[in-house]
């Protein structure tokens, strides 16, 4: 085969690789983050939760900028760069997770950033593998890792104490028989091992009074929660926010897309306390932390209320329903220190974190 021939045939091989990618991904909100992103020639973007590359992709086609694609998840690289090289060396791909967007984009020479989107949580692609063990839609192992480090789900359900599980249950999944769901979780282990989807979906089930024909599954909630533990996505997601007002330039915008109310209020918060500046300034920041500048405004708010998706986009793409978009523009004061505890909510950690109140009360047992 001739270099011009091998040439024909890898491109032929990346127009299929890209079109299977667009029919395998609708990115939610898509429209509208392009809106808040404004892609122009010569920017330098972010696709902080790369996945099939819908963002990527259209920010690459709506103008001659330069997209830097991030993603923990190794496999979605990989499908990535079958056709990565249709856009002429435009996009760079790099594995990475939020919290270290700013070194990621300095080490790829794309720092400071124009434009960083983030889309939160799981991808509907690992969703529908079941192997990765995301839903209890589909049986397959008790995963759950967005990459492939860390303790699995099933090594969570197994090893962590009933207290450990109903803080999870409660906290992330924000389900209020959290007691008496992990007291079935533990007794169940006691008999046999937990190390399918299925298996856990049906002790969930099991524990919970049979739902209403327009309530979720009961394993819902606990799933989303066993999901956020495994993969510290609050944490992340803290340490992305502050990652992205280190990296972004005067004038770059943030884009941040979350999928349920957890993610949604430490995004809220976050913009919030950087767009107040000194005028209410946080109690866990204090001023001697940064000087006479460290409470000026450092992001603009795009949007006071977050966007959502059209009847139309949610009568195409169900997972639109629940996605909110929040926006800011960065200013030029400095970055601040930033503290989880800012977005009043619960980083738990592998030596237990915060435990929930009125544990022997209320709706919690």
């Amino acid at each position: 085969m001739t270099s011009s021939s091998l040439a024909d045939l890898e491109a032929a091989q990346a127009r299929e690789a890209l079109e299977a990618a667009r029919l395998r991904h609708d990115p939610v909100l898509l429209t509208e983050v392009l809106a808040a992103l404004a892609p122009r020639a010569g920017a330098r973007l972010l696709d902080g939760t790369f996945g099939a590359g819908g963002y990527a992709r259209a920010l690459l086609e709506a103008a001659d900028c330069r997209v830097l694609g991030v993603d923990r998840d190794p496999s979605a690289l990989a499908a990535g760069r079958l056709w990565a090289s249709l856009y002429g060396g435009r996009l760079v791909l790099a594995e990475g997770r939020f919290g270290d967007l700013d070194e990621i984009a300095a080490a790829e020479g794309f720092a400071p950033l124009d434009g960083i989107a983030l889309d939160i949580g799981v991808s509907s692609m690992q969703i529908d593998q079941a192997e990765r063990g995301f839903s209890f839609m589909r049986d397959g192992p008790l995963d759950m890792r967005m990459g492939a480090d860390g303790p699995s789900a099933a090594e969570v359900v197994a090893e962590a104490s009933e207290e450990e599980l109903a803080d999870i249950f409660y906290h992330y999944g924000e389900e209020r028989r959290s007691r008496g769901i992990a007291r079935a979780v533990v007794k169940a282990r006691g008999e046999a091992p937990i190390l399918t989807t299925a298996r856990l979906a049906e002790i969930l089930a099991a524990a919970q009074p049979r739902p209403k024909p327009y309530e979720p599954h009961p394993a819902t909630r606990c799933f989303q929660a066993l999901r956020i533990h495994v993969n510290d996505e609050l944490g992340e997601l803290a340490r992305g926010l502050a990652a992205a007002e280190r990296v972004l330039a005067p004038g770059g915008i943030l884009a941040v897309v979350t999928f349920h109310s957890l993610e949604d209020r430490m995004v809220k918060r976050f913009l919030q306390t950087r767009a107040e500046g000194a005028a209410r300034p946080s109690r866990h920041t204090p001023a001697a932390l940064g000087g006479e500048d460290a409470e000026a405004a450092s992001f603009e708010l795009l949007n006071r209320k977050p966007v959502v998706a059209s009847d139309e986009e949610t009568a195409r793409n169900p997972r639109a329903r629940s996605a909110k978009l929040r926006a800011a523009r960065r200013t030029s004061a400095p970055a601040r220190p930033y503290d989880p505890r800012e977005g009043a909510l619960p980083i738990l950690t592998s030596e237990g974190g915060p435990r929930a109140r009125k544990a022997s009360g209320g709706r919690r047992g």
